[in-house]
């Protein structure tokens, strides 16, 4: 029985090896069909370790989002055969999310907002709970868009409005009423699922629907505006400054709610790939080693068609405030000489104009998130232009 059990281990391994050649050999099917009916004829302890050793779940977001494309995206570019294998899983929301680094079992990796661990501190929900995480990399940035009627201009214009923040507990739900706090602004919140708070906008039951993602956001880029609607704006406001970027929302985005040639200025929180703080001796840390090497090494694959638009955004080696970056991610960075080029270019820059001299270090923190900001949009349009040419 142990001739076997080894047997049919070997034929797995040898599989799984022949699958991630597969850029120079062909499949043979019948192969590999041996081999998924050998892990369930033969299956034993050492069949579920050998399956489990090298496996790194990734929980994601609701589905239909940003976060689910990217969880997809690192399965298709990282599975190694039994190398490394990703497993992303359908999540509920950024709470939920840093609830399931932390304490679902299996889980290794999440894509959570910026913005979540400092909401569920000022809640009084968590205490230190920064130093319980760490981060792999700063990902895209989420836009803020809101939807209301034309007499709508800006955030401010919703004093005292009944406007839907999404589902409790979700990223849209955490950044809108962060922002609406630190703006000062009382409106009155209602809960709605995104589809369902877009018809009430349309039957004048709300005055707003906000949705914070990634661009161009299916549910606002497949509104049926009949006219009466647009995207109102959000000024980037001092108290904003610290945890949020400026934005820029065009036709482009969005032609059903901005009209050709015009612009919305908006806000953005950064969507971050976060890990349990792991010790260094631990296998946990030891896959989630294998993760970051692959994911930096193959990163440049995922900025290139077909995967989401957003990846153009990330750069790996960018800083995130407040938060402690992996070690074994900002080791490898280091290795390869990967740095934070935008702060480079924009110390560069600020050494160059002598006006900068009397700028606050407060200031300047601000003024580096609106550089940060136009370099990921010209990146992205540069990009767009190169693939039509």
């Amino acid at each position: 029985m142990r001739n076997a059990l080894r047997m049919a281990l070997a034929a797995i391994v040898t599989m799984c090896g022949l699958s991630a050649q597969a850029e120079q050999t062909e499949y043979d099917p019948s192969k590999v069909s041996d081999s998924l009916k050998a892990i369930f004829q033969f299956g034993s302890v050492s069949t579920k370790q050998a399956l489990n050793a090298n496996t790194v779940t990734l929980i994601t977001g609701t589905i239909g989002g940003t976060y689910v494309q990217f969880g997809a995206d690192l399965a298709s570019v990282l599975d190694d055969g039994n190398k490394l294998r990703v497993l992303p899983i359908v999540g509920r929301g950024s709470v939920q999310s840093v609830a399931d680094i932390l304490f679902l079992q299996g889980v290794d990796l999440g894509i959570v907002r910026a913005d979540t661990l400092d909401y569920l501190e000022r809640k009084g929900f968590a205490s230190d709970i920064k130093k319980q995480f760490t981060y792999v990399t700063k990902l895209y940035n989420e836009e803020m868009q809101v939807i209301a009627p034309k007499s709508i201009a800006t955030l401010k214009d919703l004093e005292g409005k009944k406007v839907s923040v999404d589902l409790p507990n979700g990223g849209t739900f955490v950044t809108a009423l962060t922002v609406f706090e630190r703006l000062g602004i009382k409106a009155n919140f209602v809960y709605i699922e995104q589809r369902i708070a877009m018809e009430k906008l349309k039957a004048g039951e709300i005055d707003a629907v906000i949705v914070v993602g990634g661009k161009p956001y299916k549910s606002v880029s497949t509104f049926n505006n009949d006219g009466r609607f647009h995207l109102a704006g959000v000024d980037y406001a001092k108290p904003l400054q610290s945890d949020y970027l400026p934005a820029t929302l065009t036709a482009k985005d969005y032609p059903n709610l901005i009209k050709d040639g015009e612009t919305v200025d908006t806000i953005a929180v950064p969507a971050v790939l976060a890990a349990y703080n792991w010790g260094p001796k631990t296998d946990r840390y030891r896959k989630i080693a294998l993760f970051v090497d692959a994911f930096f090494t193959k990163f440049p694959t995922l900025q290139n068609p077909p995967f989401h638009p957003k990846w153009k955004e990330v750069s790996l080696a960018a800083p995130l405030s407040g938060w402690n970056r992996l070690p074994v991610a900002q080791q490898w960075l280091d290795s390869h000489g990967v740095e934070p080029v935008a702060r480079q270019r924009f110390e560069t820059f600020l050494k160059q104009n002598p006006a900068a001299a009397k700028v606050s270090e407060t200031d300047k923190e601000a003024l580096f998130k609106q550089f940060q900001a136009w370099e990921a949009e010209n990146g992205s349009r540069a990009q767009a232009r190169s693939e039509k040419k």
